[in-house]
């Protein structure tokens, strides 16, 4: 069994190939900016923990001193 395939029917084929390709282009440039905004997000919030952990050693570092302060005042009087 053959079957004959007209051109109108490779034409309408050929369309809805074209616009399959043409949704995936959209997608494809959708993800990829996507893609470039999350990569900055990660980047800020990389940025940021980095900051905070600096932060909070700085603050332990204080606490520290000050916790040592006080014993030596305890020991002292």
């Amino acid at each position: 069994m053959t079957t004959k395939t007209t051109p109108s029917l490779i034409d309408a084929e050929l369309s809805r190939l074209e616009e399959l390709v043409a949704a995936l282009l959209e997608m494809v440039e959708r993800l990829s900016q996507e893609n470039r905004s999350l990569r900055i997000q990660q980047d800020t919030t990389a940025s940021e923990r980095a900051n905070l952990l600096e932060k909070h050693d700085q603050v332990r570092s204080r606490v520290d001193a000050i916790v040592t302060r006080l014993k030596s005042l305890e020991t002292g009087t």
